[in-house]
């Protein structure tokens, strides 16, 4: 890709996060949607597979994988609020585990240069999951949505920076 079409791209994503970050719930929305038809299509697509499977328990696994997925999917798809309550107790639980493994980690790397900013890394996950956790349900209502407008605004950045490394 030229340089031009990275620069729209991260304008694009910029732009995309910025309306994320004042619309929260409007971008929660979005992104419950998204995870759900997600859900929906990797399910569909396992039990399509099945066919392709040779082992019984192979077809077992992928066959459950696949209606879970499915039924996963179109739960958040019928019931977008109580995916968003869902999806938002699953990041706040995420938070928890990988703050945790972090800060264990980082005591295992005491003498590093890296035990100060794995431990602040481990520290700020369990922060997020405890500020999630205190105000919840009234946090689903935008914690998916600043996500999400975090991300844009930071992968918009990285591509116009990336950008800016690249032939026109």
């Amino acid at each position: 890709m030229n340089r031009t079409l990275w620069v729209i791209i991260g304008i694009i994503s910029i732009l995309g996060g910025t309306f994320a970050l004042f619309n929260p719930l409007s971008a929660s929305l979005a992104a419950e949607q998204i995870a759900g038809w997600i859900f929906l299509f990797v399910g569909i697509l396992q039990l399509f597979t099945i066919f392709q499977v040779s082992s019984t328990s192979a077809r077992i696994f992928t066959g459950l994988g696949g209606a879970v997925s499915t039924l996963i999917g179109l739960e958040l798809l019928q019931e977008p609020l109580k995916g968003i309550l869902a999806l938002t107790l699953v990041i706040a639980f995420l938070f928890i585990l990988t703050g945790s493994i972090k800060s264990f980690v980082a005591f295992s790397l005491r003498n590093t240069p890296a035990f100060a900013p794995m431990l602040f890394s481990g520290i700020i996950s369990i922060i997020l999951a405890v500020m999630i956790f205190t105000n919840f349900p009234q946090s689903a209502t935008f914690i998916l949505g600043i996500l999400l407008a975090v991300e844009l605004i930071s992968n918009g950045l990285t591509l116009l920076m990336f950008s800016r490394n690249q032939t026109a």
